[in-house]
């Protein structure tokens, strides 16, 4: 059987790397358009990468007619939350705009099959834990308000002329590949558990913990932690379901279980020895005090099953990948 061809936007990211070797994998021919602004030629397999902007329409219709692409997975967001407020006209212009422009090239060019990757910040500040599907969205952040707007595109588009969608609601996610070869390095870097592990392997002095005065148990904020390989695996099942002729469908993606900073911090001490110095900091805008999901959802219908559901495992893969970076693994 012919190998279906998944072009796969901003694939030589953080999660779209993991979902690029996860596609090759399991016998797909992974496309990766890229400008490389976040991204890293090294994660990806040799001559899969195009490098260029996929709100170029040109490009894309040139990537449409050199072979046919059967769906397309969508990574390329600018995705930090306190950036966003500061610039929201970029955050709409990139995760909009130029999506939408992406949608229209696919529809031109007879691609009908879309994944997409959304976010918690889409439901604000939770009314009710763990969160649903259906759970009332007001995102407190621009980069929220970008990914809820193009659910909604996705949905119109659905209804317009048949695009079937999936969007992933991705909680935080975290670790790297068991390999140590694929892991998370942004600049700058803003997540917290590369940014406790730079402390750990010597490349940083100390952790902000913005804020310690929010309605949960210890005062910090609590997370709810996917692990990358469990989100490029739901990728998959999400793909298989399109490829098969499913219907349109929004699921949360996350171990339906949450930490909070401290939490993060202490077990991030006992898997690398180290002290970890922290700071407090003012909060910062945007940020919900609790965001845990209920991904039962995507569970029942699809048989997603996480495989790294215990924090100390997903840490521990992301300080194998932080050791090598730092030279210490080798």
């Amino acid at each position: 059987m012919k190998r279906k061809n998944i072009l796969v936007v901003g694939g030589a990211g953080y999660i779209g790397a993991h979902m690029v070797r996860q596609l090759v994998n399991t016998g797909y021919h992974a496309i990766v358009l890229d400008d490389l602004s976040r991204g890293h030629a090294e994660m990806i397999p040799d001559g899969a990468l195009v490098v260029g902007d996929f709100g170029d329409q040109q490009l894309l219709d040139a990537i449409f007619s050199k072979q046919k692409i059967d769906a397309v997975i969508h990574f390329a967001a600018l995705s930090l939350v306190g950036e966003s407020v500061e610039r929201p006209l970029a955050y709409y212009d990139n995760n909009v705009a130029k999506t939408i422009k992406l949608l229209d090239r696919m529809r031109q060019n007879g691609v009908d099959k879309f994944i997409f990757s959304s976010t918690a910040a889409v439901y604000g500040e939770p009314r009710a834990t763990p969160i649903t599907e259906d759970h009332l969205c007001e995102p407190l952040s621009p980069y929220g308000a970008s990914k809820l707007i193009v659910e909604r595109v996705l949905r119109d588009c659905d209804s317009a002329f048949g695009l079937k969608s999936i969007c992933l609601r991705y909680f935080n996610a975290a670790g790297a590949d068991e390999s140590g070869a694929l892991g998370e390095r942004h600049d700058p870097e803003t997540h917290l558990i590369p940014l406790v592990l730079q402390i750990a392997a010597g490349m940083r002095g100390h952790i902000n913990v913005f804020g310690d005065d929010y309605a949960t148990e210890d005062g910090t904020c609590v997370r709810d932690y996917v692990h990358v390989s469990d989100l490029a695996g739901a990728h998959s099942l999400a793909l298989e379901q399109l490829l098969a002729g499913g219907d349109s469908e929004v699921y949360n993606l996350g171990n339906n279980r949450g930490y909070s900073v401290l939490e993060v911090l202490k077990v991030a001490r006992e898997v690398t020895g180290h002290t970890i110095p922290a700071v407090k900091a003012d909060r910062r805008p945007g940020d919900p005090a609790v965001l845990i999901a209920d991904s039962s959802k995507i569970r029942t219908r699809l048989g997603w099953r996480p495989r790294y559901e215990e924090l100390e495992a997903i840490i521990g893969t992301a300080w194998r990948w932080h050791r090598n970076e730092s030279g210490q693994g080798r």
